[in-house]
């Protein structure tokens, strides 16, 4: 299927799934992980009236963004970050999924251009927790929100998880519910968190079933990726 076929299979998927689970139509965002995909390829996903791309390596991702360079474009930012690319990435990007380290957030604070809106953030829970990922404990959301809430060039908007990959339907569902709660407890203190970065090609339907307000979607969009040698 080519990428404008896979766009509105997406879509189409997203909207049924929305409904099967009692979802607010429109209520999920699609989120196209552009990593290592052309400029080309990002163009056509464009024309299809898709916003919104992920980008995982800053490097590359400002070198397309700036390549593109498409104003009404929402870019972020959905891999580890390296205390050397945070000014690249408060420059170029809307959002930031992936804050765990207050040290990363002083430094995305401090740096964000006065004439920008400030830098959407999410921050990113290790619910499966699993030694090799990045992210922080459950238990220690509510005290890094509080820290994080003296950065007034960020704005905490919820959660992102890349919970330990399952093939159950069910099993799939039980990180994503503990996330929902998680976000729902937060928002009642702080409405203005609103935002559950969860699902990928491989389990976004149990994502949007359990609240899933963004979902990230690489190879369902654009096919398998090339494996090459990226710049960081």
């Amino acid at each position: 299927m080519s990428i404008i076929e896979n766009i509105d299979h997406i879509r189409k998927k997203i909207s049924v799934t929305e409904k099967r689970f009692k979802r607010r139509k429109s209520s999920v965002s699609l989120l196209a992980v552009s990593k290592t995909r052309s400029v080309e390829t990002i163009i056509t996903a464009i024309n299809q009236g898709q916003l919104h791309f992920g980008e995982n390596y800053c490097q590359e991702a400002v070198a397309k963004i700036e390549a593109i360079n498409n104003p009404k474009l929402v870019w972020h930012f959905i891999g580890p970050i390296q205390s050397n690319k945070t000014r690249q990435i408060t420059n170029h990007f809307d959002w930031v999924h992936t804050i765990d380290r207050i040290k990363i957030a002083r430094l995305l604070n401090e740096q964000r251009p006065e004439n920008l809106d400030p830098l959407n953030v999410c921050v990113q829970v290790n619910i499966s927790y699993e030694n090799s990922k990045s992210g922080i404990m459950l238990d220690d959301v509510d005290g890094f929100i509080e820290e994080l809430e003296q950065f007034k060039r960020l704005k905490v908007r919820g959660l992102m998880s890349l919970p330990a990959p399952v093939n159950n339907f069910n099993k799939q569902r039980v990180p994503f519910s503990i996330l929902k709660q998680k976000l729902q407890e937060l928002k009642i203190s702080r409405p203005e968190i609103d935002t559950l970065s969860i699902g990928t090609s491989e389990d976004m339907t149990a994502a949007i079933a359990e609240g899933a307000t963004i979902v990230r979607i690489g190879t369902a969009l654009f096919g398998p990726r090339n494996v090459k040698t990226h710049t960081s």
